[in-house]
């Protein structure tokens, strides 16, 4: 797919290393100004790029583009090619008075204080908060911080305090979030991801399978799946489900986890006296669903 937006970007003065881009999503270019630029570290110029997002990205402005595009809801996780994004962002400091190299924050430090202005450094990461690009419609964020550039967040989506999403991951439609959704994992509409559950994503070891929850399903609190949920599954609070986990079936048989992964209206639970992994049929209905007012984000 050719996508070409206009956008913003920051340079940093000395190198010239360009780092960040922002490309608002109605196209237009909007000036944006920080403390970083008017003291002379860094500096801001518009930017007109075209990519071809089935190809790798190639510069960092491309590798922006790719992430606004799916935390602009442009397209979902998976679709776009982003093999080699790491190389193509440089780290970055980034600060209350806009972003620079990290080799740089001494310097802007000395600047602000003339200008008796305190220097916060919220993260030194490659990607930044998605909140500072992109404001999703109809989405609550309990903390900003948690969510990098590049999630997709549909409407209806509730990321709590604790939750975190990656980029190129995140739900299709109303969900609750307050577990960890990693890079490459989809949450379907009418999920949950429990307190304090984790999700294995494509970078998790290096791994390339896809997971994902499907619809109307339940990761329960401090659980984890290093496979995929169908629609209407369950996983009890407490049970991490790798790939190799061995289940005790209905009929006696004992499969490997990733045998039932994808499979629809299945609860995982551990035996409280065998401890035994053990997978019944259900269906998600009986824990409840979600609060339908909580996804209300409008």
């Amino acid at each position: 797919m050719q996508v070409s937006r206009n956008g913003h970007r920051y340079i940093d003065i000395e190198s010239q290393t360009t780092l960040d881009c922002w490309f608002p999503e109605n196209d237009t270019y909007l000036q944006r100004g920080c403390l970083a630029e008017k003291l002379g570290v860094i500096r801001g110029e518009r930017i007109a790029v075209s990519i071809d997002t089935d190809q790798p990205p190639e510069s960092t402005a491309d590798a922006y583009l790719r992430l606004h595009l799916l935390s602009q809801r442009v397209v979902k996780p998976n679709t776009i090619n982003l093999e080699g994004i790491f190389s193509c962002l440089p780290n970055i400091a980034w600060s209350n008075a806009g972003p620079v190299l990290p080799e740089r924050v001494e310097q802007l430090r000395s600047l602000l204080a003339e200008e008796f202005v305190y220097l916060k450094i919220d993260s030194i990461d490659k990607f930044p908060r998605m909140s500072d690009y992109v404001i999703p419609s109809g989405v609550r964020i309990g903390d900003a911080d948690r969510v990098r550039l590049g999630a997709h967040l549909a409407k209806g989506t509730t990321v709590m305090h604790e939750g975190f999403v990656n980029f190129n991951a995140g739900t299709l439609g109303e969900s609750m979030v307050e577990g960890r959704v990693t890079p490459g994992v989809v949450v379907g509409q009418h999920s949950d991801v429990g307190a304090g559950s984790s999700i294995m994503g494509t970078l998790s070891g290096g791994g390339k399978q896809v997971n994902s929850i499907g619809e109307r399903s339940l990761l329960g609190a401090n659980a984890g799946i290093g496979i995929s949920l169908g629609d209407e599954c369950i996983v009890e609070a407490g049970l991490y489900v790798t790939a190799g986990t061995k289940i005790s079936c209905p009929d006696g048989q004992i499969v490997a986890a990733r045998i039932l992964s994808g499979k629809d209206n299945l609860l995982f639970r551990r035996n409280s006296q065998t401890g035994a992994v053990e997978v019944l049929p259900t269906q998600a209905r009986v824990w409840g669903g979600l609060n339908t007012s909580l996804h209300d984000n409008d």
